[in-house]
C-alpha cells in the first residue's frame, strides 16, 4: 500500500514503518530468549582475570580487561563486587575475581571465556616495540542456595591474614582477608576486598561452590564428548579474541570472525556484537560448546 501510494512520508508508510519496528523487536525478543535458554543462563556471573607470561606488560593488559567488563556490565544496568585484586608489581593487576549481579549476566559472559590476546606499542619499552599479550578469563555461574553443593568441612583449609592494597587503615591492621583451599581438587580461594572477615568468608564460600558446580558440570560434559562422534575440543587455553591496536586498529572473534574497527569503542566495554554472535553460534552448533 505505501508503494502504491508512493510517498515516503505517506500514512501508509509510517504505519508500515512502525509495524516493522514492532516485529523486528519481538524477533529480537525471541532471539535473546533462544541465545539465553541454558539452565543457569538468568543467573549472576563470577569472572576471574589472570595475566599471562609477559610481567607488567601482561599485567596492565589484565587491568585493561577488568575495566572493559566493569564498562560492559554498567552498561547493562549490572552490579560488580570486587571480592579480591591483586596488584601487580609496578602496574596492572595479578589477578581479580568478581562477581556481575544482574539477570542473565552469566548467559552473556559464558562467551568470554578463554584467551584474549592484545599487540599494541608496549607503554613500558623504552625502545616503543610492539608486544603481544595475553590474559585468560574464567565465567562461572553465581549458583543459589537452591543448586546443591555439598562442600564437607573437613576438606577446607581456612587462612585469614591481612589485606594488601587499597582499603583503608582498618583493612590491613586485622585479618580480614580470608583464603580457602579446597584439598581434594586443589581449588584456591581468596577473598580480601571487605573489611569484614565475615563478608569476606561468605563471598569465598560463593566462590568456592560456583567453581566445584563448574567443575562438576564439566567433568560431565567430557564424560558425554566421549560418545560424541563429532565432538569439539574444550581448549581454555585457546585463544578466542585479538585486540590488535598496532599496526593498524582491529578486535576480532576468532571462532565467529566479527571484526569492529573501533578498538576504543570494544575496550570500553563494547563487546555485545562480539558475545551475541558467538551465542547465536553455538545455538546453531557453529561454535564450541559452553555451559548452560
Amino acid at each position: 500500500m505505501a508503494e502504491e501510494e508512493g510517498a515516503d512520508d505517506s500514512e501508509a508508510a509510517r504505519e508500515a514503518e512502525t509495524a516493522l519496528a514492532a516485529a523486528r523487536a519481538e524477533l529480537e525478543k525471541h532471539e535473546l530468549q533462544v541465545m539465553l535458554g541454558g539452565q543457569y543462563d538468568r543467573l549472576g556471573a563470577i569472572v576471574s582475570i589472570h595475566p599471562g607470561a609477559g610481567g607488567m606488560e601482561a599485567q596492565d593488559w589484565a587491568e585493561m580487561l577488568l575495566r572493559l567488563y566493569t564498562r560492559w556490565a554498567e552498561r547493562h544496568g549490572f552490579a560488580i563486587d570486587i571480592a579480591d585484586l591483586q596488584p601487580g608489581e609496578g602496574a596492572g593487576i595479578k589477578s581479580a575475581t568478581f562477581e556481575v549481579d544482574g539477570e542473565y549476566a552469566y548467559g552473556y559472559l559464558k562467551a568470554e571465556v578463554g584467551i584474549h590476546r592484545l599487540v599494541r606499542i608496549s607503554p613500558y619499552d623504552a625502545n616503543a616495540r610492539r608486544h603481544t599479550s595475553f590474559a585468560s578469563v574464567f565465567v562461572f555461574p553465581a549458583i543459589d542456595d537452591k543448586v546443591e553443593v555439598i562442600i564437607n568441612p573437613a576438606d577446607l583449609k581456612i587462612d585469614t591474614y591481612r589485606a594488601s592494597g587499597a582499603g583503608g587503615q582498618h583493612v590491613n591492621k586485622t585479618d580480614s582477608a580470608v583464603r580457602f583451599t579446597h584439598l581434594p581438587t586443589g581449588i584456591v580461594v581468596t577473598c580480601q576486598n571487605e573489611r569484614s572477615q565475615h563478608k569476606n568468608r561468605a563471598m569465598a564460600m560463593k566462590i568456592l561452590r560456583a567453581r566445584l558446580f563448574e567443575l562438576e558440570e564439566r567433568k560431565k560434559r567430557e564424560e558425554l564428548e566421549k560418545f560424541s562422534k563429532d565432538k569439539k575440543d574444550i581448549a581454555w587455553g585457546s585463544q578466542i579474541r585479538s585486540y590488535v591496536l598496532q599496526p593498524y586498529q582491529m578486535v576480532k572473534d576468532h571462532r565467529t570472525g566479527v571484526e569492529i574497527g573501533n578498538t576504543a569503542a570494544v575496550l570500553d566495554g563494547a563487546i555485545d556484537p562480539f558475545i551475541e554472535s558467538y551465542l547465536m553460534g553455538v545455538r546453531k552448533g557453529d561454535a564450541d560448546s559452553v555451559p548452560n
